[in-house]
C-alpha cells in the first residue's frame, strides 16, 4: 500500500491541472478509507444542482462522472449544514434523501471544497453501501486533499485572471486611447506583414498617409476640447468608409493611416490608392455636430501609394511625401482661405 501510495503522490505532485491533481487524490482517498467509491464534485447555488466533476468506483456504487442531484436531495448539503463530515448510518441519521437511498448508502464522508474567501465551491466526498469506519488518519488526508483542490483551483483561477489581464494589456498596446482606433504600433506590424506577403506573391500594398489638413487652426480658436471631439468625430467617418478594407490607425496628433493588401497589377492597384485618397477626403468633409458647436470642415489630405519590395518604413516615406503634396496643392487652391466654417 505504501507504494502505490507514493506513486500516487508523485502524480499529483506532477499534476498539471485540476484533473491530474484529482484523479490520483481520489485513488489515494479510496485506499485511506476503504470506501467503494470516491469523487469530486462542484456545488451552483444559483442553480441548486450538485454536479460530479470526476470519480473513482471500486465497487458496486458507480457514481458516474457528469451525474447532477438537486442540491436540497443530496447528502453533502446535509452534512455542510449538521457539521458531521463523517457517517457511518446513513440511513438512521439522513433517510429522507432519496438520492442516497436508491443508492443505497450506508457511509458517507466528506470535506468542503472553498473558495478564497471561505465560500464553498465544491465537495470531496467518499461512500460505501457497506457500514465502515473512517480512522482518523483517513479524516485528516480527506481534508488535507480537499484543501489541496481547493488551492488548486484559486491557483487556476489567478493564473486565468492574470492571462486574461495581460492578453487585455497586449490589446491596449495597439490601441489609441482617443478613439480606439490601431495605434502606431499596431500599424508597423501589420505593414511589416503585409510587406512581406507582397514581397512573397508580388502583389502591391496600399499604403495611405491621412493629415487633418488645418486642424491646429481648430485647436487654437477652439480648444483642445473641442479638438478632441472633432478627431474622434473623423476617426468614426474615416473607420467606416475602411471598415473590411484593410487597417485604419491613428498614428499621432492629427495624422492617421491606412494600409491594406493590394492586387499583383500596378495599374489596379494605383487605381485602388486613388480611390482611397478619393473617399478619405470625400468622408472627411462636410458639417461636424459637435457638443454645443457647429462646424463645416473642407476635409483631409490624404497621400495614397501602391508599393511593393521596398521596407515599411520606405513605404510610409513615401505615402508622406504624397500627402505633403496633396497639402500644398490644396493649400494652392484655397489661396489662404480657412477649413472651417463654423455655424
Amino acid at each position: 500500500m505504501d507504494e502505490l501510495l507514493e506513486r500516487l503522490s508523485q502524480k499529483v505532485v506532477a499534476a498539471q491541472n485540476l484533473e491530474g491533481l484529482v484523479r490520483p487524490l481520489l485513488e489515494m482517498l479510496g485506499i485511506l478509507t476503504g470506501l467503494e467509491s470516491t469523487y469530486l464534485t462542484s456545488v451552483d447555488f444559483s442553480r441548486e444542482v450538485q454536479t460530479v466533476l470526476y470519480s473513482r468506483n471500486d465497487g458496486g456504487v458507480q457514481i458516474m462522472e457528469g451525474l447532477q442531484v438537486q442540491w436540497f436531495d443530496t447528502l453533502c448539503k446535509r452534512s455542510l449544514e449538521s457539521g458531521r463530515r463523517v457517517v457511518s448510518n446513513v440511513r438512521d441519521i439522513w433517510g429522507d434523501s432519496r438520492a442516497a437511498s436508491e443508492l443505497g448508502i450506508c457511509t458517507y464522508a466528506s470535506a468542503p471544497v472553498c473558495a478564497e474567501g471561505g465560500a464553498v465551491i465544491g465537495t470531496l466526498c467518499g461512500i460505501s453501501r457497506e457500514s465502515r469506519e473512517v480512522s482518523s488518519r483517513a479524516r485528516g488526508a480527506l481534508n488535507v486533499f480537499a484543501k489541496l483542490i481547493s488551492e488548486h483551483i484559486e491557483r487556476e483561477r489567478l493564473i486565468e485572471q492574470l492571462t486574461l489581464a495581460n492578453e487585455h494589456l497586449a490589446q491596449r498596446a495597439l490601441v489609441d486611447d482617443m478613439t480606439e482606433l490601431a495605434n502606431r504600433r499596431a500599424l508597423h506590424e501589420e505593414l511589416g506583414r503585409l510587406m512581406a506577403q507582397a514581397a512573397s506573391d508580388g502583389s502591391y500594398v496600399v499604403v495611405c498617409m491621412i493629415d487633418l489638413d488645418g486642424f491646429k487652426e481648430l485647436n487654437d480658436q477652439r480648444g483642445h476640447a473641442v479638438g478632441d471631439q472633432f478627431l474622434q468625430s473623423c476617426a468614426g467617418r474615416l473607420l467606416a468608409a475602411t471598415a473590411d478594407r484593410g487597417l485604419l490607425a491613428r498614428i499621432g496628433g492629427d495624422e492617421f493611416a491606412f494600409v491594406a493588401a493590394g492586387p499583383a497589377d500596378y495599374d489596379q492597384a494605383a487605381s485602388l490608392a486613388e480611390a482611397v485618397a478619393s473617399q478619405v477626403a470625400s468622408v472627411t468633409a462636410g458639417e461636424y455636430t459637435l457638443p454645443n458647436m457647429r462646424l463645416h470642415y473642407e476635409g483631409a489630405a490624404a497621400g495614397c501609394v501602391a508599393v511593393r519590395f521596398v521596407s515599411a518604413q520606405q513605404a510610409l516615406d513615401q505615402a508622406d511625401h504624397e500627402m505633403y503634396r496633396v497639402k500644398r496643392q490644396r493649400r494652392a487652391a484655397r489661396a489662404g482661405k480657412s477649413n472651417w466654417t463654423f455655424r
